[in-house]
């Protein structure tokens, strides 16, 4: 763990969002991920399926 999720604004109106991986939910590394989102409340953590606007960055 301690890879970064980031999801790239894909319209003028997002942001790009950022978030440490706590936990891989899913089989052989695969999403869910649960995530604790940099930008969210202290300790809110998330299960995020990304999508095609997301990538890791290994950490």
């Amino acid at each position: 763990m301690g890879d970064r999720l980031v999801v790239e604004g894909a319209r003028d109106d997002t942001h790009r969002r950022t978030g440490v991986v706590v936990a891989v939910r899913g089989s052989d590394g695969d999403p869910p991920y649960q995530v604790r989102w940099e930008d969210g409340p202290d300790g809110h953590e998330v299960l995020v399926y990304p999508g095609p606007d997301a990538h890791i960055e290994h950490g």
